[in-house]
């Protein structure tokens, strides 16, 4: 079959791409950084485990006073700063090399710099505790103004490296007019535009609401449109963890076990789903008595329709997993599984990140079921649930990633490949135990949210075998996590120094890109923007119709 890969490729120019100091600097301070916030928040992730097991370790931390204190660290930082600093940085450099253009400096700078501010903002004022919101920051729940400013410019960080992309995008395509662009740079700056959308709720949210409440320059809080503009944001932002590595699943992974990306309009078409399929948060709201039935079944609907493009994934992956296993002699229908190169710890540790999300994904169907739903709403089915996720899809991604990544910003080989190796395993079989004990426990009705080894009254039955099991996973999972900081830190301070990588490790397709013909609507970003926000508005306009102005008569609860 004829192919467009001769004419059409992954990057603008596969011979090779100088990236400027400075800029590598940058890019390597921001994934260190987003690997600094993971590495403090994964001791409260540690106590978080033990506490479902009955054990109390929270006191034993610095600064730490409450349970709710140490979950919202974790939480943010886990969830907000890690993945929003390794992102730009890892998407900062993918869109400069596929377009074969430097991205702004003064933008890289400016991005990385609003991440710490924002990061010592937010962080500080929850570890004097006095900002105890949790992940979600619902009110009546009040923060003191420095979490809700500090988010603020965690977010415009973000935002900053989008404009940065588009920037370059507008540059490029000044000098190639009517040329496809390259994959690489396409799924990379698709997913900030996803996010560019997507924290739109979130950032009304706090600049408009939460912000000047905290200031006491409003009279109280609207409880029901906070929520829902959070989970506006609060569902998409899932992607933003996730797209990023599918951008190394789809671009790196196949070259990297010797395979090949089976279609390069099959990779654009998923990025392009989860850009229109944005207006999905009210499935988080199903008990919400706020919300009516039709804004739940909506987002219900298109909550199934968003799995679409992860299937796509699915297929695309496992072709390139297959073929580069079979090219290494694999035989029969699993033969070639084994054959992938398990002894790359960048390959293995995505590769079993790609295994533990297939039931992450599994779980998050159960959790869009509106029957379902109310079974296990606000148990702890729904952390098993997205430590299969951002936990490990996530998490565990970016390890692999960065046994590769680290060594090409620093030029230093990677230190303790064995003990690499080793991490990825540990932490894949900690959160399948950790996820199977939190499942089971939410089955049960044991509560999330919940210092359980605080509580006066006797457990249910199950909740016991449920909470030991999540103890002794998350234990594994955190000696996992210590073991990447150390392979990680050695790199940096004794790798053995070789010579600068010379590339990334971009794959070849087997179907490219056609250089004309109906194809090239795929490249109209802005036309699938317009069409993502036509069903946002669809969807969400009836209800901010009958929300705004904004009821601000709740007043502040601050437990602190």
């Amino acid at each position: 079959m004829p192919t467009a890969e001769a004419t059409v490729t992954i990057v603008e120019n596969p011979s090779g791409y100088s990236l400027p100091d400075s800029h590598r600097r940058y890019i390597l301070w921001s994934i260190l950084f987003g690997f600094a916030a993971l590495a403090v928040g994964v001791f409260q992730g540690f106590a978080q485990g033990l506490n479902y097991a009955g054990i109390n370790i929270f006191s034993n931390f610095p600064g730490m006073r409450t349970y709710y204190q140490g979950l919202t660290l974790h939480a943010v930082l886990n969830v907000f700063v890690f993945p929003f600093a390794a992102a730009n940085g890892w998407l900062a450099l993918t869109v400069a090399r596929s377009l074969g253009r430097n991205l702004n400096g003064f933008l890289l700078a400016l991005s990385f710099w609003l991440m710490v501010a924002g990061s010592l903002f937010a962080g500080y004022i929850i570890v004097v505790g006095k900002a105890s919101v949790l992940y979600t920051f619902y009110p009546p729940l009040r923060a003191e103004w420095p979490f809700y400013f500090g988010v603020v410019l965690l977010v415009l960080s973000t935002w900053t490296i989008s404009v940065a992309q588009l920037v370059a995008l507008a540059g490029w395509k000044k000098e190639h007019p009517g040329e496809r662009i390259p994959l690489l740079a396409f799924v990379s700056i698709a997913t900030y535009v996803m996010w560019d959308i997507a924290s739109m709720g979130a950032a009304l949210e706090v600049l408009f609401l939460l912000l000047p409440w905290s200031l006491n320059l409003l009279p109280g809080s609207d409880p029901l449109l906070s929520r829902v503009l959070f989970w506006f944001t609060g569902h998409q932002i899932v992607y933003y963890w996730l797209l990023p590595l599918y951008v190394s699943w789809y671009t790196m992974i196949p070259r990297q076990v010797g395979g090949k990306l089976f279609s390069d309009t099959l990779a654009r078409i998923a990025f392009i789903l989860f850009i229109v399929l944005m207006p999905v948060g009210f499935h988080h709201q199903y008990v919400d008595p706020g919300v009516a039935g039709y804004f739940k079944w909506a987002a219900g609907i298109l909550t199934f329709a968003i799995f679409f493009p992860s299937l796509l994934t699915a297929f695309s992956v496992m072709y390139a997993l297959e073929m580069g296993g079979r090219a290494r002699g694999g035989k029969g229908m699993l033969g070639w599984f084994w054959r992938i190169p398990w002894g790359d710890p960048s390959v293995s540790a995505q590769v079993l990140a790609m295994i533990t999300f297939l039931p992450g994904g599994i779980t998050g169907l159960m959790n869009a079921s509106v029957d379902m739903n109310l079974l296990i709403h606000n148990t702890t089915f729904v952390p098993g649930h997205f430590h299969m996720t951002v936990g490990s899809a996530v998490a565990l991604s970016y390890f692999g990633l960065a046994y590769w990544l680290i060594p090409y910003l620093t030029g230093r080989e990677l230190w303790g490949k064995r003990l690499a190796l080793l991490q990825s395993w540990l932490y894949f079989v900690g959160v399948l135990i950790f996820a199977r004990g939190e499942i089971s426990g939410g089955l049960l009705g044991m509560p999330r949210r919940t210092a359980i080894s605080m509580i006066n009254y006797a457990p249910l039955p199950g909740w016991k075998l449920a909470g030991a099991l999540t103890a002794v996973g998350g234990s594994l999972m955190f000696v996992a996590a210590v073991l990447f900081f150390v392979v990680l830190a050695m790199t940096l301070l004794a790798g053995r120094k070789t010579r600068p990588v010379v590339d990334l490790p971009f794959t070849s397709t087997v179907l490219g890109a056609a250089p004309s013909g109906n194809q090239l609507i795929l490249d109209k970003i802005s036309y699938w923007v317009l069409l993502s926000l036509t069903l946002v508005a669809l969807v969400y306009g009836p209800f901010l119709l009958t929300h705004i102005p904004p009821t601000l008569s709740a007043p502040p609860f601050m437990g602190y």
